[in-house]
């Protein structure tokens, strides 16, 4: 296969890439572009590691291939925040979520789109949504804690943004 270059909008920033097209959207992040926030779990997509927003919603990186993202809406871990300090970055720190950390963007990307849907989900809501990452720490409660309480940061009651 020729390399062929791509126009990708990552993190609001219009970025190109001249790679071959089935290269998973993973390796053109993580080696093209330098953004390892976003990391390698199992290459089948059932772990979640990999999970970044495609045009607002959670999607395996490590199952996209290039030419399916071309045009499209990418936010990665790196780009959820300027600053680094979404509030769900902050409400995981306070939480003490972090154990090994590797699987923490993931989680972070899938909760970002939660929230960013439902506002002020249910605990179901974020059990069912945070069930396609596997933590093998097992802080599943503190992952839950964390959500509410970035949602109570995030949106006010009369349900408009809060930031």
């Amino acid at each position: 296969m020729q390399p062929v270059t791509y126009e990708l909008l990552l993190n609001g920033r219009s970025r190109q890439v001249t790679v071959e097209e089935d290269t998973p959207l993973l390796w053109v992040l993580r080696d093209l572009l330098g953004l390892t926030g976003t990391k390698f779990g199992c290459g089948m997509g059932l772990c979640g590691a990999c999970t970044v927003h495609l045009d607002g919603t959670p999607a395996r990186s490590c199952l996209l291939p290039i030419a399916a993202v071309a045009g499209r809406a990418i936010t990665t871990i790196e780009g959820l925040a300027q600053d680094g300090q979404h509030p769900l970055q902050r409400a995981w720190v306070s939480e003490g979520v972090p154990q090994c950390g590797y699987c923490q963007s993931g989680q972070i990307m899938t909760a970002a789109a939660l929230l960013a849907d439902q506002g002020q989900p249910s605990d179901a809501d974020i059990d069912s949504a945070m069930s396609g990452i596997l933590c093998r720490c097992g802080t599943y409660d503190r992952i839950r804690r964390a959500i509410r309480r970035a949602a109570v940061e995030l949106w006010e009651p009369d349900g408009e943004a809060g930031q």
